[in-house]
């Protein structure tokens, strides 16, 4: 690569899209929106620019060293989006008044992030976000969990090679005030312990005596998130609870959906965003070799932070990066690539016209057709569209035209059919073709 080509790579962190990378793009949307569409959520987006200060109310003034922030040629700062809950938020309070609830949304956003670049993680990354707003009931978690699952189901995913691990902030804060932490630390408690897994607990613990937690204290919150099970959190907590019974009734209702198999109880997912309150959950491929495919829980206080009417939410989101990094550790990118129907070419300008009017009746079919837009010779045309990108390929040459018929090359095992051009073509297409006004007959 030359020095003037490499000056025009793609920014740091951007992502470039291929036919080959955009084919897996398309594939990982397709099982999304499929998935919402058929779970009932209607689709919704917005401008990719945000108001820096909305951001600033959902995440802090922190926010603006992980992202890409500037002022416009008006002065106002502004950022791209990070992420699409502030967005969704500004637009709910937008309209308020108006929408009927609980309302169920889904995006498909491309946000970005400054932040250092690792394996799962780019600077740029499109999103699945799926939010119930204005529901309480925990079937709102469940509704949301399920719809993501069906989506790695579309992708090939099982239970087998996906888990979800989830948890609830309420029920961590009932184990943290029964071994009597104040629920005044209980917000950087939380902090420290999603670090778990990036930080080794000498530096855990750090953080929590740096947060004003004693020996005592800290000995405790170890306790806690030693919890292997549910009925360990209950047998610690000694009482039922409405966050334990929270729990306890998504297993429920999860089991009604088939879920039981890929959901597992997991005191230590917390998520370090401080507007969730109620259930969290992440979804990790089994072997744990990646980050998190998604995540999200339940949020009560967004929409009231940024001037809305305060309802209960439940949001979740599904990133790009990790779940096509995933696929293709297994080898089920090449099944993603859909090819398209059919190849046709010809051998001579003669021949042009006919190939022409026969990609057309096809496409009038439904059928996905590329239209070779010049002659070639047989050798030519077969290595071109023999690569893979094509199922089935159609020569047409001067014999095909005189004998009313032409051969279908089937690319994968190189069989070959043939079939008379008024199958094709279509009775009217084939009367009203000057190429073929000598073959009324086959017509």
């Amino acid at each position: 690569m030359t020095t003037e080509a490499a000056h025009f790579e793609a920014p740091r962190g951007m992502r470039d899209f291929y036919p080959a990378e955009m084919a897996v793009r398309n594939a990982i949307f397709d099982a999304w929106v499929r998935s919402a569409r058929t779970f009932g959520f209607a689709q919704y987006d917005a401008c990719v620019v945000e108001s820096l200060d909305l951001l600033k109310r959902k995440s802090g003034e922190e926010i603006v060293e992980q992202i890409y922030a500037f002022k416009d040629k008006s002065n106002r700062d502004l950022a791209l989006r990070p992420e699409m809950t502030p967005t969704l938020a500004r637009m709910i309070v937008g309209r308020q008044g108006q929408l009927a609830f609980p309302l169920k949304w889904f995006a498909v956003a491309q946000c970005f992030r400054y932040e250092r670049m690792s394996r799962g993680r780019k600077r740029e990354h499109y999103q699945w976000n799926l939010d119930v707003v204005g529901e309480a009931c925990i079937s709102a978690e469940v509704e949301v969990l399920a719809c993501a699952v069906n989506a790695l189901n579309l992708l090939g995913l099982n239970a087998g090679e996906v888990k979800v691990h989830l948890s609830s902030r309420a029920l961590l804060a009932d184990l943290l005030a029964k071994a009597g932490i104040p629920p005044a630390f209980h917000a950087a408690t939380f902090l420290a312990l999603d670090k778990r897994g990036k930080l080794e607990d000498t530096d855990i613990q750090r953080l929590l005596r740096e947060s004003g937690l004693d020996a005592a204290a800290i000995e405790a919150v170890f306790r806690i998130v030693g919890i292997q099970s549910l009925d360990q959190a209950a047998a610690m907590l000694g009482e039922q609870t409405p966050s334990l019974a929270a729990v306890q009734t998504l297993f429920r209702l999860a089991d009604e959906y088939e879920l039981g198999a890929m959901l597992l109880f997991d005191i230590g997912v917390v998520r370090g965003l401080g507007y969730y309150t109620g259930m969290v959950f992440e979804a990790f491929d089994a072997e744990r070799k990646f980050r998190a495919l998604f995540g999200g829980g339940r949020y009560d206080n967004l929409l009231g932070d940024v001037g809305g009417t305060p309802m209960t939410a439940v949001g979740l989101g599904f990133g790009d990066v990790v779940i096509a990094e995933l696929l293709a550790e297994k080898g089920r990118l090449a099944g993603l690539q859909a090819k398209l129907n059919y190849a046709v070419g010809y051998m001579e300008d003669l021949q042009q016209s006919a190939a022409m009017r026969l990609a057309q009746a096809m496409r009038r079919t439904g059928q996905s057709v590329d239209l070779a837009l010049h002659a070639e010779k047989p050798r030519q045309f077969f290595g071109r569209v023999g690569k893979g990108e094509f199922q089935k390929a159609i020569y047409v040459g001067p014999d095909d035209v005189a004998r009313g018929a032409v051969r279908i090359k089937n690319l994968d095992d190189r069989t070959e059919v043939e079939k008379p051009l008024t199958e094709l073509l279509g009775k009217k297409d084939c009367n009203d073709d000057n190429d073929f006004k000598n073959k009324r007959k086959s017509c």
